[in-house]
This record gives C-alpha cells, sequence and structure tokens, in this order.
C-alpha cells in the first residue's frame, strides 16, 4: 500500500499562551503519525499522518478521539531523521 502526507489541522481558542496539553491520540496501524506542531499565534494543531486516502486519514483521527477541523493533501519539501 503506498502511503500519502495529509496535514490535519485543529483549532484551539487557547488565547495564544498554552500549548494544548492533550498529546496526540494512537493511531491505527494502518496510519503513521509523522508529525505534529502546535503554532500559538494560530492558535491550531497541525498534526502530519500518513496513510493511504484522504477519506481513511480523516476517519482513522477522528476515531481516535481528535477533532479534525481540515485535512489537505500535503508533500515533504525535507525529511528530517527518522
Amino acid at each position: 500500500m503506498s502511503t500519502r502526507l495529509f496535514a490535519v489541522e485543529r483549532y484551539d481558542d487557547t488565547g495564544g499562551h498554552v500549548a494544548p496539553s492533550d498529546p496526540f491520540p494512537a493511531l491505527p496501524a494502518h496510519v503513521r503519525l509523522a508529525g505534529a506542531v502546535y503554532l500559538p499565534v494560530d492558535e491550531v494543531v497541525i498534526a502530519f499522518v500518513e496513510g493511504s486516502d484522504e477519506a481513511s486519514v480523516g476517519a482513522a483521527v477522528t476515531a481516535a478521539g481528535w477533532r479534525v477541523d481540515r485535512i489537505s493533501p500535503a508533500n515533504w519539501l525535507e525529511r528530517g531523521p527518522r
């Protein structure tokens, strides 16, 4: 199965002062969390998730208990060490 990268966004109302305290949930084996960042100025958490397609990634993340406000295909510009 080929995997593609998706940016999964969750918008939070933290006032830009406090990083979200809840960790990203465990995902099923058919998707993989590649990384996640919090942008306090924009009050958004962006998780980079690899999976076969947008629908299955969105369903897996939602089923794991994480609210998905936006999901979009993404491309690696450069990958760090694994």
